[in-house]
């Protein structure tokens, strides 16, 4: 295991991109991290620059208003880029999948990585999604820093 991913996988610092969502998503990711749920005993940590985040927890639907926004964002954060969906909308659209506004879910503008769905999806799911993301990392950083060199 490479020092990279060693340190990755033990302090994540997160960066949280509501796309237009009803904010049930938001809440629940926001309660994850109060005491109860306690989501920095993984080392995970709520970044507000997506400059300094390793993964992005997208919540919502992409509409075509805030397309480029979501695009721009992508593009600042620094490698590797990890995408988490959040929630129904973000992961297919739910509801609001068929809106004459929408551009598609996240994995239709920018590279998913890990799917939570629910809607909302509870605070339980949302740490096992990331905790099992944090679980792959090893496996996904040692073989994009192989094609790399």
């Amino acid at each position: 295991m490479s020092l990279k991913t060693f340190s990755l996988k033990k302090s994540i610092w997160v960066y949280h991109l509501s796309a237009g969502s009803c904010n049930n998503c938001d809440i629940e990711i926001l309660d994850c991290l109060t005491p109860r749920f306690d989501l920095e005993r993984f080392g995970i940590c709520l970044v507000g620059s997506v400059r300094h985040a390793d993964v992005i927890l997208a919540t919502g639907i992409v509409n075509r208003k805030c397309l480029p926004r979501v695009k721009r964002i992508y593009e600042q954060m620094p490698e590797p880029k990890l995408v988490v969906a959040v929630g129904a909308c973000a992961c297919s659209g739910g509801i609001f999948a068929k809106g004459y506004n929408i551009a598609g879910p996240f994995d239709k503008v920018i590279p998913v990585s890990a799917y939570i769905p629910g809607c909302p999806p509870k605070p339980e799911a949302i740490i096992d999604g990331v905790v099992k993301l944090i679980q792959s990392l090893d496996g996904r950083l040692s073989a994009s820093s192989r094609v790399v060199r």
